[in-house]
């Protein structure tokens, strides 16, 4: 097979063989652990290596050699209208672990799947029955045609706000259903649609700079591009292979680009198992009305609720369980999470997560006070009052005391 090392082939078939490599791996992964997310995010990392391949493969040789040159030309490489729901099936199954791939959702792909009957024509119109170029008979690349250059970037822009949306979503509801929400934020989805944003933005800095630098916008000039597409690609490859972290919270979106829609979360009494985790289930319900909330205050007056809440938090000490969780709670206090959520929002101006916070550090403060650091580390005392982890800890103690642990250990203790 034909091919040509030099500087500019030889860099992206290192970016390529290794982007190939890991999406084999993400695959295997998938397969074993039983996660539809790792197979989602190798089928994106398949698609980079795609992306690049015209620009690997073209200055190798096979522009000007046949028949590579018309492998080039009729084989879609770069599959613009699939990358953009692929990254939004994939936030989707990492966040969800109730997401299913299905016919209806198929929709999404009728346009990849359109450009590819597009291409068949192309190969079966000039190779079989004209016996001649006719749709490529300007001697250029279809997959660099600026119709489909275009509208494919905007395809991709379009999926990005719609996967940054359901994290914001994501974010908004975890919040109010767990008490350990800082270990189930994914800072991994933000880093990934932050990756995937950068690439974006590299293909519009390149285009604005081949204005003013036109040697930017030739054959030569746009390897540039192609090299920190496939740099960023690599990012998301490693970091993607090393994430191990699984949401345990099953939802469902409703209203997805609803302007700050008000959610509260559908109480489901026996939890599932999917994939060896706890599934704490959850739908978004979208409060439209005051007159909604006056209706609320009216059959769940909050300051009996609030009392029944501050006793089961101030003697039972619920807030030790590192696990708590809306649905616990609710179960406690025999009523649905999606009551209990709009209760501590209404009548403690707080999200779930940061209330039950609120009485772990007061709780640490508590012990300090008493003394109990010289018999155990501060990360065991925090550990006793249910937090899970040390940044956790950190986090919500400055959030809630205005202060680090060690400056407010120095400043209370050695005082009194």
């Amino acid at each position: 097979m034909l091919f040509e090392f030099n500087f500019y082939s030889s860099l992206l078939l290192i970016f390529f063989v290794h982007g190939l490599v890991y999406a084999i791996l993400m695959f295997r992964k998938g397969i074993i652990n039983e996660h539809v997310s790792d197979k989602w995010l190798a089928l994106f990392l398949l698609l980079c290596i795609l992306y690049i391949a015209p620009w690997m493969i073209g200055f190798a040789g096979w522009y000007d050699n046949q028949p590579y040159r018309d492998i080039l030309f009729y084989t879609p490489f770069q599959h613009l209208f699939v990358i953009g729901p692929v990254v939004f099936f994939y936030v989707q199954s990492l966040l969800n672990p109730s997401f299913r791939f299905s016919k209806k959702q198929a929709w999404h792909f009728v346009p990849g799947i359109l450009y590819l009957l597009f291409s068949v024509t192309m190969f079966v119109t000039d190779k079989l029955v004209l016996k001649r170029y006719y749709f490529l008979a300007d001697g250029a690349d279809p997959d660099f045609d600026a119709w489909y250059q275009y509208t494919g970037f905007f395809s991709m822009l379009v999926y990005f706000v719609l996967s940054l949306r359901y994290y914001q979503l994501y974010c908004s509801v975890i919040v109010q259903l767990v008490s350990y929400a800082e270990q189930v934020l994914f800072r991994w989805v933000r880093n990934f649609l932050l990756a995937f944003l950068l690439m974006l933005v590299v293909r519009i800095g390149f285009n604005l700079l081949a204005i003013l630098v036109p040697t930017l916008g030739n054959y030569w000039g746009t390897w540039w591009y192609f090299l920190s597409f496939a740099i960023i690609f690599y990012y998301i490859a490693i970091t993607g292979y090393s994430n191990a972290i699984e949401t345990k919270v099953s939802f469902r979106v409703q209203h997805l680009l609803t302007y700050k829609p008000q959610l509260l979360l559908q109480y489901q009494p026996r939890p599932q198992t999917v994939a060896n985790a706890i599934i704490e289930d959850a739908v978004f319900i979208e409060i439209n009305s005051e007159a909604a909330t006056t209706s609320f205050e009216n059959t769940f007056p909050l300051h009996d609720w609030k009392q029944k809440i501050t006793a089961l938090f101030t003697t039972g000490l619920v807030y030790e369980d590192p696990e708590l969780s809306l649905t616990d709670l609710a179960k406690r206090l025999e009523t649905n999470p999606s009551v209990l959520s709009k209760i501590i929002n209404q009548g403690f101006n707080q999200n779930f997560n940061d209330f039950v916070n609120r009485y772990r550090v007061k709780a640490v403060q508590e012990k300090l006070l008493a003394g109990e650091q010289q018999t155990q580390t501060l990360l065991g005392i925090a550990y006793d009052c249910g937090f899970n982890s040390k940044a956790t800890f950190n986090r919500a103690f400055k959030k809630e005391a205005g202060t680090s642990p060690k400056d407010w250990i120095a400043l209370n203790i050695a005082s009194a």
